[in-house]
């Protein structure tokens, strides 16, 4: 009894071994897999898939031939059929015809291999409702994929996709399709087919133009078309009935596209060429809350701006803007406005860190003042005249201006014209300097902002001796470093950063406390400590898109004075995109919930 009892557990997996060659999937998991209809072989470090995977439903288990009697839980005839089989994360070249062997499969993800082909297979999973092959080695797509009448979410981001074919419109059932980070050039014109569509990501591909036909699809709520080529959209874009969420940024537009889709609630068309903005094509924008228009060339605002009701969040940050509408103070629902690096006329600078209430309030008292009485408010950021000597800016403005002239040097006359006078703004940005100029140094005392942005900066101690700074614009440089003596700035609010090189959060603003503003995007950032972080208590705003940043670390979630957190352009997974899209109180959410217990 004993030696037979011996030989059946000896020779228990008998039917499940594979060649020495083939991986091996744990048997434990297969028999959960019948019984659940779910295989999950993520990141095993699998090069191919093994056969016993394939044949799950096909082969007799080996304990039909063992067992004469079964538990409620053992009756292998009763097995289910295999409908989510997850090879996410492996080393994956190829994917076997033997796929056929499981049609009943809804889900498929082959994300984060390295496949180069599909195999014709694919075409007998007639009930594939879901196919993920995102992060492979994809050139093209085999016809047998567009005959999936079923399948409803199709991912292909990082690929090496260069076109996709007019047959893409058969999958009539789609909702939802990524072909982010690609080489297309183009779209088909099928993709208007795509009549059930709701997310269409077209971001960092090669497009210069989006087909017409877009408007066709009625269904889609967000489209994403972020880092392409675009130098205009398709008027009919602004007709598409169910559109919540359009994604602009990075291109090369240089107007606003009209906004009449009636649904749409968020805009953001930062980073592109904007140079003015059609008050006409603000109408119909009853549902719009969130419109970016961030790192445009934006000079003046539309009174038109003051009738969008629903507005919660508007970015102009670092445009070309002078003045402000008074009649923004009427917004309800405005709760925030950014406008940092803008040449305002008229609102003192110690206002604009004051929040968005504050700045609210003041345009509302605005609207009892004569239209043009702000052009003779003294200012912090001036537009420079071109004289080389501005006396009214230095007497009257207590403003030293040498910008946009090219210049390698500030000269001497500047500073001799404003001896005497306790200057408090010096902008001498758009010129090729390589250094601040030490002559600032004499006004120490009174300086509160510098604007050296668009130089050539390759260092910037001198501004550790200005004490008294505020605001600093360093944006636009070819810095990768801050003087560890930045610490001595202990009034200073708001740093721009913006364009340089650093390729990490540099160490000296963890040691600035007083900080309320750090814009540090288009770097190459690769990290953030976030304990040192929640050293910076005053911290509302940090700027961290289009870096290098490969994760978010969840402690990031507990800087809870982050009113404004930028993360968008970055490589990291997780947070995805579409919660990165909620915004910041989201993303602080989603941190907090992923910390360890």
């Amino acid at each position: 009894m004993s030696r037979l009892r011996g030989a059946r557990e000896a020779d228990s997996l008998r039917g499940f071994r594979t060649p020495e060659s083939e991986p091996s999937v744990p048997y434990g998991l297969l028999k959960a897999a019948r019984q659940s209809g779910t295989l999950d072989l993520t990141n095993r470090n699998l090069t191919e898939v093994p056969a016993s995977v394939y044949r799950l439903n096909v082969d007799t288990p080996e304990e039909a031939h063992r067992d004469v009697s079964f538990g409620a839980s053992e009756r292998w005839w009763e097995q289910t059929d295999l409908t989510k089989l997850l090879l996410a994360s492996n080393r994956l070249s190829r994917l076997s015809d033997d796929i056929r062997l499981l049609p009943a499969l809804a889900v498929l993800d082959l994300h984060d291999n390295q496949l180069q082909t599909l195999p014709s297979a694919l075409e007998e999973l007639r009930e594939l409702q879901r196919l993920r092959l995102g992060h492979n080695r994809l050139r093209s797509l085999p016809p047998e994929v567009f005959g999936l009448e079923r399948l409803r979410s199709l991912t292909l981001q990082h690929n090496l996709l260069e076109a996709l074919p007019e047959e893409l419109g058969q999958l009539e059932a789609l909702t939802e399709l990524d072909v982010s980070d690609n080489r297309l050039t183009e779209l088909p014109h099928g993709l208007g087919r795509l009549r059930r569509l709701q997310k269409l990501h077209l971001c960092r591909n090669k497009l210069a133009r989006l087909p017409d036909n877009l408007a066709q699809l009625t269904d889609v709520k967000l489209l994403d078309c972020s880092e392409n080529l675009l130098s205009d959209v398709p008027a009919g874009l602004s007709q598409m009935p169910a559109l919540e969420q359009l994604y602009l940024r990075h291109n090369k537009l240089r107007r606003l596209p009209p906004l009449c889709a009636p649904a749409l609630k968020e805009l953001y068309a930062g980073n592109n060429q904007i140079q003015s903005v059609d008050g006409e094509h603000l109408s119909g924008t009853s549902a719009l809350s969130v419109l970016e228009l961030r790192d445009n060339k934006i000079e003046t605002l539309p009174d038109e701006l003051s009738a969008m009701n629903a507005l919660a969040r508007l970015d102009l940050t670092n445009n070309d803007i002078g003045t402000l509408p008074a009649s923004l103070g009427l917004l309800p629902d405005l709760k925030i406005l950014l406008l940092e690096g803008n040449p305002l006329r008229g609102i003192r600078r110690d206002l604009l860190t004051k929040g968005t209430a504050e700045l609210l309030k003041y345009l509302r008292g605005r609207l009892k003042e004569e239209p043009d009485s702000a052009a003779d408010v003294p200012t912090a950021m001036t537009l420079p005249s071109q004289a080389a000597v501005n006396v009214h800016n230095i007497k009257t403005l207590k403003l030293l201006a040498y910008s946009n002239r090219k210049a390698e040097l500030i000269p001497d006359e500047l500073f001799g014209a404003a001896a005497g006078h306790a200057v408090t703004s010096a902008d001498f940005s758009k010129n090729l300097l390589s250094d601040v100029p030490p002559r600032l140094a004499e006004w120490r005392a009174s300086l509160t902002e510098l604007n050296v942005a668009f130089n050539r900066l390759v260092r910037c101690d001198l501004v550790c001796s200005l004490p008294n700074l505020v605001h600093l614009d360093l944006g636009n440089n070819q810095l990768t470093d801050l003087p560890g003596e930045l610490k001595n700035l202990t009034k200073l609010h708001s740093v721009i950063l913006n364009h340089n090189k650093f390729k990490s959060f540099p160490e000296a603003l963890y040691r600035v406390p007083s900080l309320e503003t750090v814009l540090l995007a288009n770097n190459q950032v690769g990290g953030v400590d976030p304990a040192r972080l929640l050293g910076l208590v005053r911290l509302s705003t940090l700027d961290l898109s289009n870096n290098d940043l490969l994760n978010v670390p969840p402690q990031l979630g507990l800087c809870t004075t982050l009113r404004c957190l930028s993360l968008e352009g970055n490589p990291f997974r997780t947070p995805r995109a579409a919660i990165v899209a909620k915004g910041t109180d989201a993303v602080l959410e989603y941190l907090r919930s992923r910390i360890p217990a």
